[in-house]
């Protein structure tokens, strides 16, 4: 489902994993939650989850998001 290399990024509310999505790769539309706009199918974009979260990592990985990647890089 996804490409390229997953990273952390460490931003204001802590530390996130981050992975990029082709264009080929992305099936579905998404909501993002930077912009409440759609994210839709075809648009290459970027998931994050929490990379320290408290309730383990499958935890975080099933509250992962799908993010512009734009809206990505300009959140805090």
């Amino acid at each position: 489902m996804l490409f390229g290399s997953r990273r952390t990024e460490v931003k204001r509310d802590g530390a996130w994993n981050v992975q990029p999505v082709s264009p080929t790769n992305a099936v579905k539309n998404y909501t993002c939650p930077g912009c409440s706009q759609t994210i839709s199918q075809g648009t290459a974009h970027t998931v994050t989850w929490r990379a320290d979260g408290i309730m383990g990592e499958a935890d975080d990985l099933a509250a992962r998001r799908h993010w512009h990647q734009h809206c990505w890089k300009i959140r805090l």
